[in-house]
């Protein structure tokens, strides 16, 4: 039986899927775009930041029961492939109701939920299996350097997009712009997913038996919680990380209210924050091949501090362009090292358990957009701004307890 452990097919195949798909998701970025396109429709914060929430928190509803199931799985790929049908046509939805119901704004915010909510649900299948595939594809030692070159890819395809957003946005008016971003970037979606489809997967020998309720396994899998220590210390790290959410959508508002920004200014800040990821990925990849992932998390607390300061801050659009380049280089420096650490101390045979433990508990943190909203209404952006970078630091703290790896 061929061994498709560390492939140089499988490493580019994975790395050209994350080009495409970054690309797509940052012609409709959810951190400017969607906040934008939110409070076109509503004109209020708290929905902005339940929107944001919905795109990433609906994930957490599923993960525990994809990995009850994918733990005895020896393939995951053609699970993965049906996730990738769903995400696809639910986001370039999103794209077709706007564009026919642009005049009966209730009923866009309404299909766009159901239909945001379809792209983040069948995300809580995705992660768990693209992670184990990740996981059983590339050692460790290679691991880091295939995520960081995923992520330059990335990076680099969401300055290209930045443009893209920035031509639909001047061109075209509200809110048909905004439907074209969506189906464009439904489009290259669809794209991105043929290379995982052409992707080899090695089959998994180490398989344990199978709870036979799912309840058991419930039991089973929180027990983790009591008896390993990296991963208790690892979901506290990651969910203080997941603070930034207080703030982020919100940032882009802001520069609205405060300085006023053009369709140009989004696109170039879209770009700004792209280029930060994949500059950083450059670092972030040396670091994780060296086994210094908690070196970069550490980083990347101090990056999203000092982003923060600047947002809150800002009285020019230099600070804003400033804040999100570093931004980007923070939430990829995230992505990549607790993406690594996962899956450095989780034994084989049940890693696709310690990915969604760790998951479904740091999704949580998908939600904090939404609190975010209501006490930006009520305290002011700059109060919760102060409060963010307060429990950055927090976890910036706690941090330095994380596994060396």
């Amino acid at each position: 039986m061929e061994n498709y452990t560390n492939s140089n097919s499988n490493s580019y195949k994975f790395i050209l899927q994350g080009f495409f798909f970054a690309g797509a998701m940052a012609i409709a970025e959810p951190s400017t775009v969607l906040p934008l396109i939110v409070h076109y429709f509503s004109g209020s914060n708290v929905l902005v930041g339940t929107f944001s929430s919905l795109l990433r928190g609906g994930a957490i509803l599923m993960q525990l029961y994809a990995a009850f199931h994918a733990q005895s799985y020896p393939t995951v790929l053609p699970f993965l492939k049906r996730v990738f049908v769903f995400r696809t046509l639910s986001w370039f939805s999103l794209g077709v109701i706007i564009y026919f119901f642009s005049s009966k704004p209730g009923m866009v915010l309404a299909l766009f939920g159901i239909g945001m909510f379809i792209f983040s649900f069948s995300a809580g299948f995705g992660a768990v299996y693209f992670q184990e595939l990740l996981g059983k594809s590339f050692t460790k030692e290679y691991r880091g350097k295939v995520l960081a070159g995923r992520q330059f890819a990335s990076g680099f395809a969401g300055i290209l997009s930045g443009g893209v957003s920035a031509y639909f946005l001047t061109n075209f008016s509200k809110p048909e712009s905004f439907s074209y971003l969506f189906m464009v970037s439904g489009l290259i979606m669809a794209f991105s997913f043929t290379f995982m489809f052409l992707f080899k997967e090695d089959k998994k020998v180490n398989l344990p038996p199978k709870e036979k309720k799912f309840g058991k396994f419930i039991k089973n899998s929180t027990a983790l919680l009591k008896t390993d220590r990296n991963l208790r210390l690892q979901i506290i790290s990651r969910l203080m990380a997941y603070s930034f959410w207080f703030v982020l959508p919100f940032i882009i508002l802001n520069a609205k209210d405060r300085i006023g920004i053009t369709g140009k200014d989004v696109g170039f800040i879209i770009s700004l924050q792209m280029a930060g990821a994949m500059i950083s990925n450059i670092a972030w990849g040396k670091l994780s091949s060296i086994g210094k992932n908690r070196l970069i998390v550490l980083f990347s607390f101090v990056i999203m501090i000092l982003a923060i300061v600047l947002a809150v801050a800002a009285n020019s659009i230099i600070y804003y362009y400033i804040a999100f380049f570093i931004i980007g280089a923070g939430i990829d420096g995230f992505r990549l090292a607790f993406s690594n650490l996962i899956l450095i101390i989780a034994p084989e045979e049940k890693r696709p358990v310690y990915i969604a433990v760790q998951n479904n508990i740091t999704s949580l943190g998908m939600f904090f957009s939404i609190p975010g909203g209501a006490l930006i209404s009520w305290l002011g952006f700059e109060a919760v701004g102060l409060t963010t970078i307060s429990l950055l630091i927090i976890g910036l703290i706690i941090s330095f307890k994380l596994k060396r790896a």
